[in-house]
């Protein structure tokens, strides 16, 4: 397959099921499921943006989660870079968790 045939979408999801499976250290949920990852843009060049929170500002894995969803995200094949950009705007909240982490945590 040549590369101008990739499918953006087929990557995006690929890209998820990566994001699924780097987990928050103090909740046993993944950070997709937890809502951490407000967007992710794949431009024309297969370079990756991921806008994504953290639960709290002085969450423990600060530093080194979002260079974990970097590195695993540019592992990707397809993918030529990877870029993650941190924001609280707006704040994460238990409100942003999908219902099957919400099941997980009992929740529901």
């Amino acid at each position: 397959m040549s590369e101008s045939n990739i499918d953006v979408n087929a990557l995006g999801e690929k890209i998820v099921r990566v994001l699924k499976t780097i987990f928050d250290p103090e909740i046993p949920v993944d950070i997709y499921e937890l809502g951490l990852i407000y967007d992710v843009f794949v431009n024309e060049a297969y370079e990756v943006k991921i806008l994504m929170t953290l639960t709290t500002p002085n969450c423990p894995v600060a530093e080194t989660l979002p260079l974990e969803v970097e590195e695993k995200v540019k592992s990707l094949d397809e993918v030529k870079d990877a870029e993650v950009e941190i924001t609280f705007d707006p704040p994460w909240s238990q409100d942003l968790m999908s219902d099957e982490a919400k099941l997980e945590l009992g929740m529901l």
